[in-house]
């Protein structure tokens, strides 16, 4: 493998954040590479063709023609138009920035409560931990982020976590509206409620409620002292605000004596848990890859042109320094820079156009998904992108690393348009996606009431009847992938809550 090879393979893998890193460097050591500035249009968006116009490319799909056309595709039909428009800026999720604040609490003043650390402490605490001087260099998005790698491994969960992590201020608490987010990613909202569930679990507790009682409730939950008492109090937390202790004790329904220590026990709480963490705001992702849809029902594809480093060979600055260059040394030195200049040109430009391509079959495959939603994922593998545009399958794993596709529904890492399939339970060559199958678990187990909790073996009978072949310890699986307790444990749970309906 030649060094220029090398080099294209490497480039081909990084993300653009270290590309422009790359570039700058290479700048600043070749006196014969130069930044362009004067062109507005994007670079790299080229024509896709026909699959049998591209038999000059090689293995990798390399074409050094440059074309300025945007792609167009409409689920497996492929079409190239010219774009009347391009655009400008790179799309952005929408996160906005984060605000400082928790959300208000009409009636509450946790100034005269008592005063609390900007470091997130409790309301009583007033040393600083070695544990909150460690945090503060740590941003709360990159502490939910690990977590969520960690916990939650369904790739559509992950999707809507990290959507989730970006409606989270800094304090900790979850700022938006739920609804919203289930339009934007074509999700049911008791999917989205369910994810928030589990990460509402997550350190530190109490984070990503979404209001003072939810936060001081998931604490109190993490130390087992949550009670219908304590349920009630923090019901009516503007009594509390208000120091209208009288009318706290006929709400909550218990005496003096129990008041002092109910209320002493949510003192040593942390109204704002995300304060301890570094106030680093949340960077939006930056996509490599733009998708908008047409009036016609298709897409357009391009690259963002904000995001690739343009550079240019200057073959004048060589000429003229040649004519000056006496010994062999100096020759061979100006000879090598021109050499590695141009390489470094035709590199960037192999890589803008790889992506392209492999954005191009990512669209066409998973068109149900940009059109309907988060469910209608399809199964796909690296091999069958591979194949379908005539790359080797290690080039197409290469350049779903660390890229970003911007969509109507957000923006999304390539690598999360691959899942597995599970085949059909009537022998078509119709296969499930894996997140299907998970998601249709999902909706069972969420349709139980305490009298109809469904054992595995069930839900097993039940997901065959729709078509679906699968066994019962992969149901197991997907299940705790899920965090979903066993029947047993859910039917105890559901009797427990409906007991505490009761009482409440």
């Amino acid at each position: 493998m030649t060094p220029q090879l090398q080099q294209a393979i490497r480039l081909l893998q990084l993300s653009n954040v270290e590309l422009c890193s790359f570039v700058e460097a290479e700048l600043e050591r070749n006196p014969l590479l130069e930044r362009d500035e004067a062109s507005p249009e994007p670079a790299e968006s080229v024509e896709r063709r026909e699959r049998g116009e591209r038999e000059g490319d090689d293995a990798d799909g390399v074409d050094w023609a440059l074309d300025q056309k945007p792609i167009m595709l409409n689920g497996e039909a492929k079409a190239d138009r010219m774009a009347a428009d391009r655009p400008a800026q790179s799309a952005n999720s929408d996160t906005g920035a984060p605000s400082s604040a928790g959300p208000d609490q009409p009636g509450i003043d946790l100034g005269n409560w008592n005063s609390v650390r900007s470091g997130g402490g409790s309301f009583d605490a007033d040393d600083s931990s070695i544990e909150d001087y460690v945090a503060a260099g740590l941003s709360l998005a990159d502490h939910l982020t690990a977590q969520l790698n960690l916990v939650i491994t369904d790739p559509i969960e992950r999707i809507i976590g990290a959507h989730l992590i970006h409606m989270v201020d800094e304090a900790g608490y979850l700022q938006g509206d739920l609804g919203d987010l289930a339009l934007k990613l074509g999700a049911p909202l008791s999917r989205i409620e369910a994810v928030l569930g589990v990460m509402q679990t997550f350190d530190p507790p109490g984070v990503m409620a979404r209001n003072l009682a939810e936060c001081l409730a998931l604490q109190l939950k993490e130390q087992n002292r949550y009670d219908p008492q304590i349920a009630l109090l923090l019901e009516n937390l503007e009594l509390l605000g208000s120091h209208n202790l009288a009318a706290l004790k006929r709400a909550v329904g218990v005496d003096g004596q129990e008041l002092a220590e109910m209320i002493a026990e949510i003192r040593t709480l942390t109204p704002k848990p995300g304060l301890k963490f570094g106030s680093v705001q949340i960077q939006p992702v930056l996509p490599d890859v733009m998708v908008k849809p047409m009036r016609d029902g298709s897409w357009m594809v391009e690259l963002n042109n904000e995001t690739l480093p343009r550079v240019l060979v200057s073959r004048s600055y060589y000429a003229n320094v040649s004519k000056t260059a006496r010994s062999e040394k100096d020759r061979g030195y100006l000879l090598e820079c021109l050499q590695s200049a141009n390489w470094l040109v035709k590199s960037l430009d192999q890589r803008a156009r790889t992506i392209l391509r492999v954005a191009e079959e990512i669209v066409r495959q998973q068109d149900g998904f940009l059109t309907h939603g988060i469910e209608h994922l399809k199964p796909l593998n690296l091999k069958t992108v591979a194949d379908a545009i005539s790359m080797h399958e290690s080039t197409v794993s290469r350049v779903t690393s660390n890229k970003y596709m911007a969509t109507p529904r957000g923006v999304f890492e390539l690598k999360y348009f691959f899942t597995s399939a599970i085949a059909s339970a009537d022998g078509s060559s119709d296969a499930h996606s894996s997140e299907a199958v998970r998601h249709r678990i999902k909706q069972l187990i969420d349709a139980e009431t305490a009298d109809t909790v469904l054992s595995d073996d069930k839900i097993v009978e039940l997901l065959k009847r729709d078509g679906i072949d699968i066994a019962r310890r992969t149901v197991a699986k997907y299940r705790e992938a899920l965090r979903i307790p066993s029947s047993v444990q859910r039917r105890r749970e559901k009797q427990m809550a409906a007991r505490l309906d009761s009482v409440v």
